[in-house]
């Protein structure tokens, strides 16, 4: 099967090819890195890939002799990558699910946050990887569990908007979350994980448990 980054790569060489220093006729109207994703780019410029950025974080985050500084820094360009849905969609098969749920034990209330942070910001209104939160081991549980009773209530913010993102339009999620929450959160009766002014309920009193701070 052709790469369709390759025929990308093949097309801007041939739009771009023509043109001659010399003569101003010949020189492309547009910007000649339009149409190029950051992939291509970096196969021209010789760049790493989103993914292998995505590899070189993780790899500093899980790393014991990475300063707090670098996996502070680590952690914002994580977050910063899976804003993309099409970097969001790497993290299973790059193997990056694991490590990053891990991240939410971690000792350092800042590494809990971030990694609450870019689980919230990769599930968002994205079935897929909302499914593969789900089946990553432990995930679900310990949001939830940060929600209700991290020490720290910037930590316990970040997880319930992960929760909020996790159920959303995801009733396999939804379902998941309301067994494991206590039920003055939780309300009586089911929810439907379309019903969005039944589940801003739920994740309001969930909202509201996690900012007190006494």
């Amino acid at each position: 099967m052709t790469d369709p980054g390759l025929n990308r790569l093949l097309k801007w060489s041939v739009e771009n090819s023509s043109a001659n220093p010399s003569d101003p006729s010949t020189q492309p109207n547009h910007d000649p890195a339009r149409g190029l994703d950051s992939a291509t780019l970096a196969q021209i410029l010789g760049g790493p890939s989103e993914a292998d950025l995505m590899k070189a974080a993780m790899a500093s985050l899980t790393s014991p002799t990475t300063s707090a500084a670098d996996k502070a820094t680590a952690i914002e360009n994580l977050h910063l990558l899976l804003e993309s849905l099409d970097n969001a969609n790497l993290l299973a098969p790059l193997g990056l699910w694991p490590p990053l749920v891990s991240l939410l034990s971690d000792a350092d209330p800042g590494l809990r946050r971030g990694a609450a942070s870019c689980i919230g910001t990769a599930v968002q209104n994205h079935r897929p990887t909302q499914d593969q939160l789900r089946t990553a081991e432990g995930a679900l549980p310990q949001l939830v569990a940060m929600a209700l009773g991290d020490p720290d209530v910037a930590v316990r913010r970040a997880a319930v908007r992960a929760v909020s993102s996790a159920v959303r339009n995801c009733p396999p999620s939804l379902e998941d979350v309301l067994g494991l929450l206590p039920q003055d959160i939780r309300g009586e009766g089911s929810v439907d994980a379309g019903d969005m002014e039944a589940v801003d309920e739920i994740i309001g009193r969930l909202r509201e448990r996690a900012n007190k701070t006494d």
